[in-house]
């Protein structure tokens, strides 16, 4: 069933990505500083959720105060969150070869995980800028010696200010086709992402919409959740790639400043 933007309006609770509808690289973008203004000022309870595991809370919120806006740090989960939230639960003090940035590694040190190159129980890939022949290699040999392949994510790219780059799954891919193995990815739209979400806002799915610039993530994310989404086209997705999908988002907006009535 089809609702109007002033149903949409009413939801207590938004969950937002981040790269392509918050920000481009360090750039801000339009709405967004209208947009968190009408959150306050309403009383909504909000989210961001973020695929990308390179940057901790604490990073995120320094980040949005650089480009002007103010944001606390427990508004903000990732993927890198979510990964470790998993495997702590599936192997409680166990140990991994991570390639990522700091907010990937400070999230499994946090979930009592060790930095561990010889046996590792899991490999585990996230966004980074340090991406070298020697790491693949090195993953690839953890895995084909039973090391578990994890993704934070499965996105293949990423809105930058200089256009787009590799996500993780691209980053992923040349050690799955070398093991012959299949990465498990933790960030959207595995469930267990929104499940963690509407934990964190304490709402139900029902009372809550998902924002997010990718059809293939966000999206689908919030249909496989039967939560509401709206699609913004400020990030990698534009109105003509919406015919390549089985599914479609319950609005499509040009940025995250049409839902401020």
């Amino acid at each position: 069933m089809t609702i109007s933007l002033d149903e949409l309006r009413q939801r207590r609770a938004f969950i937002c990505d981040m790269d392509g509808v918050i920000y481009h690289g360090n750039h801000l973008l339009p709405g967004v500083t209208e947009f968190l203004d009408w959150l306050h000022r309403e009383d909504k309870r909000f989210l961001f959720l973020t695929n990308s595991s390179e940057r901790s809370p604490r990073e995120l919120k320094e980040k949005l105060r650089r480009l002007g806006v103010e944001v606390e740090e427990s508004h903000f989960y990732s993927s890198a969150l979510a990964t470790a939230a998993f495997l702590a639960q599936q192997c409680p003090g166990g140990s991994v070869f991570a390639i990522g940035e700091a907010g990937l590694i400070t999230a499994l040190y946090d979930a009592g995980f060790s930095i561990n190159d010889i046996n590792p129980d899991y490999v585990v890939i996230g966004e980074t800028r340090s991406y070298s022949y020697e790491k693949i290699a090195k993953a690839v040999q953890l895995v084909r010696s039973g090391a578990k392949l994890i993704g934070t994510n499965p996105d293949l790219t990423a809105p930058s200010e200089k256009g787009i780059i590799p996500a993780t799954g691209a980053l992923t891919a040349p050690i799955e086709l070398a093991t012959e193995s299949k990465a498990y990815f933790l960030g959207k739209p595995n469930p267990l992402m929104m499940r963690h979400a509407l934990k964190k806002l304490g709402c139900q799915r029902e009372e809550t919409a998902i924002v997010g610039d990718r059809m293939d993530t966000d999206i689908i994310a919030g249909i496989e959740s039967e939560i509401d989404t709206v699609l913004v086209l400020s990030g990698v997705t534009s109105e003509a790639d919406l015919n390549r999908f089985a599914y479609r988002p319950h609005y499509v907006l040009s940025g995250i400043g049409e839902l401020v009535p």
